[in-house]
């Protein structure tokens, strides 16, 4: 035992001074790795040494060790975390996911692998976020909040994420120079819920002006962002400037030629200066140099031309790319021009005009049609193979898993020229643990080759140990939500309890699937294996969200068996069983609402309680709060909601959300369907008027998480009979 342990003493001095040496000499510091993986273990992250190895073709890490010194050795800082993330899962089996982790469950002395462990990126571009990640995620989150979801995109080696934060003061600042005053500018700039779609060019001015405190707020928090990610070797990728243009803009430059841009669901876009004009090339080099005061050089730039209808007028696409690639190049001239895969986009124009190796193209449909040649479609420009699993920010499980592993491997195979990596893009990031996960781990070696073998690995550490219920689960789960075929979609279903009430009703979401994706009764097992995970594991903060997670979909699945009874029992106008089915429904969303309130994850509260405290005064924390519950319900304003159909586009089932403003919409509809089967005349219902009232209400919600998940989701599978089969 003496020796044993004067030789684990040495090995560990020679690590040490193994780890010393290559700090000495590396081409990075490991400084920032250090950080964030003391963030992330701060009682474990002292055995764990970091050692840089010479930078070469490809990013790699590699893993060895003893028991309480563990070296993890790597080409960058992000390689140094993806093996700190890989360490976890491999050998003391925990994981970090995007929300809940298993760290609860590691042992006080790391233990060593039983043999080194190593790993190389199989693509070099690994981006993350969705344009519209910062407005159905949360536009005001913190900079502890900004600052733990890049040290989660870190840890599954993501290398480049958009960066909208601050885009509207470069936006302010460029455009004061071009006869516009601050008070024009704030009128037409968004609120930051809603920027997003004003920087694709769709929208603008809704739920602003804000003040100028929040624009410097924004810009702050923007550069903490960019810094952080380079520090970490990760790049923004920050807007770039294609040609929108406040109203009014030829009055005060003449003889700027502009492109009206017509409507997008029912918001007016603002106008498109021509890139051919000698204003365009001005105007791009005002944006490009206040961008550079306030964030730095970049290499990556995102800008998608004429986005979701757009209108080109009398412009030739090509002639206009070249331009607005000239403006970048002039500006920037190493940096890559990053466009989104989406319907039409990009047009082949772009490709003709742009040289292949200055673009990158990230696929938003990788996985979602049949028969898709992207080399064709994109003249063999470099793209990144990507996916959407959500929409608005939905709170649903599931992807096409099996759809991203084959075809992955397939047009790496095929398209190994221009597959350059992958792009993951929900609408609102933080959702689906599991989704993220596997598709993250495509990019590393051993890339994974089945789903459920897969998923069936991922239940042990992300549980922190082996349980024969835990993997019964995640095996009902891979061949239901996580095996759903490409085809039409690429999203789940969402609830209906989420939906402007009809007994016609077959989404929440205009754009979302209209019948399930999947086997809904099957799906009730994995409620019901989880429920019988062992006592020991049930403790991490994985575990509960995941039942919590689960289980509220189990119960969201309900809506869509219910409500067809329910439309059946009005039309026979039998009364007595309407009562009984409408009160079903309301007890289940009670149920919902209850269980949902037991995860910190699901709360609405928590959702809103950032706008709140990015204001500076009540007055202004009302706006801020209206901006952010507006888009879960109503999203815009009459004619988006309504005639647009945006109208729940961002549902979503959080405590507060299923039990305020969905429970009384539903209880609104069969009161009144009620009185008309008693013989009352019925008025329509302005379902806008309602959510207009929810959204500018200013009741608060609960921030802290309250009641048994084990309990609540015991009692859910209790009440719907998810357990009968199994002797419940």
């Amino acid at each position: 035992m003496a020796r044993t342990g004067t030789m684990k003493g040495l090995l560990a001095g020679v690590l040490a001074v193994a780890s010393c040496a290559a700090y000495a000499g590396a081409a990075f510091e490991v400084g920032p790795a250090r950080a964030a993986l003391q963030r992330l273990l701060p009682h474990h992250a002292q055995q764990i040494a970091l050692v840089a190895l010479p930078s070469g073709t490809e990013e790699r890490y590699r893993i060895r060790g003893l028991a309480g010194h563990i070296e993890i050795a790597g080409t960058s800082p992000l390689a140094l975390l993806a093996g700190a993330e890989a360490y976890l899962e491999h050998v003391p089996q925990v994981s970090i996911g995007w929300p809940g982790d298993s760290l609860d469950r590691l042992p006080a002395t790391l233990p060593a692998p039983t043999h080194p462990i190593e790993s190389h990126a199989v693509v070099p571009d690994r981006f993350a976020l969705n344009d519209v990640d910062d407005g159905y995620s949360d536009a005001y989150l913190d900079w502890p909040g900004w600052e733990h979801k890049i040290d989660l995109l870190a840890l599954r080696g993501i290398n480049e994420v958009f960066v909208p934060v601050g885009a509207e003061e470069v936006y302010r600042r460029a455009f004061r120079e071009f006869g516009y005053s601050d008070d024009e500018l704030r009128a037409w700039i968004p609120a930051p819920a809603h920027q997003p779609w004003w920087l694709l060019q769709n929208m603008s001015g809704f739920g602003g002006p804000i003040s100028a405190q929040l624009f410097a707020q924004r810009v702050a928090l923007g550069r903490r962002i960019v810094e952080r990610l380079r520090e970490l070797g990760m790049q923004p990728v920050l807007p770039g400037y294609f040609g929108t243009v406040p109203p009014g803009f030829a009055a005060k430059q003449p003889g700027a030629a502009l492109v009206p841009q017509g409507e997008w669901v029912g918001f007016q876009r603002p106008d498109w200066l021509d890139p051919r004009d000698a204003h365009f090339a001005k105007v791009a080099a005002a944006f490009y140099r206040h961008q550079r005061e306030l964030f730095g050089d970049g290499v990556l730039y995102k800008m998608d031309l004429l986005h979701e209808g757009g209108r080109a007028g009398d412009v030739p696409v090509r002639d206009a790319a070249k331009q607005v690639f000239a403006a970048l190049d002039a500006a920037h001239p190493a940096a890559r021009w990053v466009l989104l895969g989406w319907q039409h986009n990009p047009p082949h124009a772009v490709m003709e005009a742009v040289p292949h190796e200055r673009l990158l193209i990230v696929d938003g449909l990788s996985d979602r049609y049949n028969g898709m040649d992207r080399k064709r479609d994109w003249a063999g420009a470099p793209f990144a193979f990507g996916t959407i699993p959500n929409f608005g920010g939905h709170t649903t499980l599931g992807a096409n898993a099996d759809v991203w592993i084959r075809r992955f491997a397939a047009w790496r195979r095929e398209d190994a020229g221009s597959l350059r990596g992958i792009a993951y893009m929900p609408e609102g990031s933080g959702t689906d643990p599991a989704t993220y996960a596997l598709f993250t781990a495509l990019a590393w070696t051993p890339v994974p080759d089945d789903a459920p073998r897969w998923l069936e690995r991922y239940a042990v550490y992300r549980y922190g140990g082996g349980d024969a219920h835990a993997r019964a689960a995640w095996r009902i789960l891979a061949r239901t939500a996580y095996a759903m075929p490409s085809g039409e979609w690429s999203e789940p279903h969402d609830g209906l309890f989420g939906a402007r009430p009809s007994l016609d009703v077959r989404s929440a979401a205009t754009w979302s699937p209209t019948a399930a994706r999947y086997d809904l009764a099957r799906f009730n097992g994995a409620v019901c294996e989880l429920l019988e995970v062992a006592p020991a594991l049930r403790t991490t903060s994985a575990y509960r969200h995941d039942l919590v997670d689960i289980t509220r979909q189990a119960l969201s699945n309900q809506s869509r068996l219910l409500l067809p009874r329910i439309k059946a029992a009005y039309e026979a106008k039998d009364t007595k069983q309407f009562q009984a089915l409408t009160t079903a429904w309301m007890d289940d969303m009670a149920m919902l609402d209850r269980l949902l309130a037991s995860d910190p994850d699901f709360l609405l509260g928590r959702w809103l309680m950032h706008a709140k405290a990015a204001a500076r005064d009540d007055a202004e924390a009302a706006q801020l709060e209206y901006d952010q519950r507006s888009i879960l319900a109503s999203w815009g304003d009459r004619s988006g909601a309504d005639r647009g159909g945006l109208h729940d586009y961002a549902n979503r089932e959080l405590a507060g959300l299923v039990g305020g403003l969905y429970a009384q919409r539903w209880r609104r509809l069969f009161d009144t369907l009620l009185g008309g089967l008693n013989g009352s005349r019925t008025q329509p219902i302005d379902w806008y008027a309602m959510e207009q009232s929810w959204a500018r209400s200013r009741e608060p919600y609960v921030t802290e998480p309250a009641g048994d998940p084990w309990r609540l989701a015991g009692e859910v599978a209790h009440r719907l009979r998810f357990c009968a089969a199994a002797g419940d």
